[in-house]
């Protein structure tokens, strides 16, 4: 299935129904007076979210989307039938740009979430409604409205808590493979990832989050240079920010953090909300190092720059599980912190874990 998270589309509302021009004709009343009906209301194109639905290709073939018009008033008082809504299934996920302007019109994150983004005409007055003791039979109608029609643009941006960030060749697909069901396309060479991934991860406590694995970044990202631009936006509504440094590939602990610095200042460049996000350092593929004094030396580089750092091979597993439960808990309190902030701590009724539910197994395997 082809991965397409951005499109722009043209909706129109139904247009509304004409009013009806009729008088009262019926046997021994000769002067019934106007009887016209209003038109009908035009339908509403509605854009709703469903988890039925993992990206935007739908809307890469048929981009443009008109509701039905409202029927025509008729006589003897009769209104005419709105038109029926047309409604677009669209990703949890999704956010509605205005595609002229720019401006956010919804931001649709839960299942079932809707928005209207072309409402329907109203309806015409039928001549009934424009009689008047001096005039008493008026012999016009009023015409029914036009739709609303504008361009959209819709915008997928992945729900995931934990996004797996690094340089391609990393090993960000091989580490969701390992810890959730997700299974990639992993080979050795650059750009393996071409669409980003999600897998959950469940614990054997209770409770799961979400990681997905963004396609590999490199300098210049935030201009567009590889699959920067692309995909850069997938990491915004994430919680945790996992960034992945291939320990065989950085023999000197200076040029590893200077990848780290440089991958940063991409997202920087893109969003300054993106460095705000906790970051947690992993070293990998750690079994093709030959000295593995290289390890604590990597590590020592990063935690005097107050870094969490991990170091895990997905070939062997070593540091794997301490690596999964430091993300659950950087999860974990980042959902408190947002609970705190929204002011709803005291109306949470779910069995959700909390970090003192999590045993400390910090440390990174090795590292």
């Amino acid at each position: 299935m082809r991965f397409v998270d951005e499109v722009d589309i043209h909706v129109r509302g139904g247009d509304g129904g004409n009013g009806c021009l009729s008088f009262r004709r019926e046997k021994f009343v000769p002067r019934g007076g106007p009887d016209g009906g209003d038109g009908g209301k035009g339908g509403d194109v509605v854009l709703q979210a469903t988890n039925a639905k993992q990206t935007l290709l739908d809307f890469h073939f048929q981009r443009h989307f008109r509701a039905a018009r409202g029927a025509h008033g008729r006589g003897k008082q009769q209104a005419g039938k709105g038109g029926a809504d047309l409604t677009l299934l669209v990703p949890v996920g999704t956010e509605v740009r205005d595609g002229d302007s720019g401006e956010v019109l919804h931001d649709l994150t839960s299942d079932g979430d809707r928005c209207v983004v072309a409402r329907g005409g109203d309806g015409g007055k039928g001549n009934m409604h424009f009689a008047t003791p001096s005039r008493q039979a008026p012999r016009f109608a009023q015409k029914g409205r036009a739709g609303e029609e504008r361009h959209v643009r819709l915008e997928l941006k992945l729900l995931a808590e934990v996004g797996l960030i690094g340089f391609p060749n990393a090993g960000k697909s091989t580490l969701i493979s390992k810890i959730s069901a997700a299974r990639p396309k992993i080979a050795d060479y650059p750009f393996t990832t071409l669409v980003p991934n999600l897998g959950a991860v469940s614990l054997p406590e209770g409770g799961s989050f979400v990681v997905a694995d963004i396609p590999g970044l490199i300098e210049g990202a935030h201009q567009g240079a590889g699959l920067g631009l692309h995909f850069l936006r997938h990491v915004e509504r994430t919680r945790v920010l996992v960034h992945l440094i291939d320990a065989s590939d950085a023999a000197d602990p200076r040029a590893a953090v200077a990848r780290y610095h440089t991958l940063n200042h991409e997202l920087g460049q893109y969003s300054a909300e993106l460095l705000v996000k906790p970051q947690i350092v992993v070293l990998t593929k750690i079994d093709l190092l030959s000295r593995k004094a290289l390890i604590a030396d990597l590590g020592t580089a990063f935690r005097e720059m107050g870094l969490l750092v991990h170091a895990i091979s997905a070939v062997t597993g070593e540091g794997i599980q301490d690596l999964v439960w430091e993300m659950a808990r950087q999860v974990e309190r980042q959902r408190g912190c947002l609970e705190h902030e929204e002011h709803a701590a005291a109306s949470r009724g779910d069995s959700a874990m909390t970090p003192s539910d999590i045993p400390e197994r910090a440390g990174g395997g090795g590292s």
